[in-house]
């Protein structure tokens, strides 16, 4: 399932090409519990409650728990929340980077 992002303003691929996504791992619209904001970020799957070699078209954001990553208007390693897996994304990009 491709889930896309309520705010009609963002990139979702310019975020997730920004270093502040990550490098590796699934990409994910997340909300930080710390300041709420919602950013795309990279999860590995096994940071999500997830099998290694889980296919990400086949999850939906209820299946994954949250995980830890960096808020930069927090300025810290906080846990975000995913909202939506954006596997339109990965298939933008050929598949996922590990």
């Amino acid at each position: 399932m491709v889930a896309v992002s309520t705010d009609a303003d963002r990139n979702l691929e310019g975020e997730l090409a920004s270093a502040s996504a990550g490098q590796v791992g699934i990409p994910v619209d997340a909300i930080c519990v710390g300041c709420g904001r919602t950013r795309v970020k990279r999860a590995r799957p096994a940071e999500m409650d997830q099998p290694v070699h889980v296919d990400p078209t086949d999850l939906e954001a209820s299946d994954l728990t949250s995980f830890k990553h960096v808020c930069h208007r927090c300025q810290s390693a906080t846990w975000w929340n995913p909202v939506a897996v954006l596997t339109g994304l990965l298939e933008s990009e050929g598949g996922e980077q590990e």
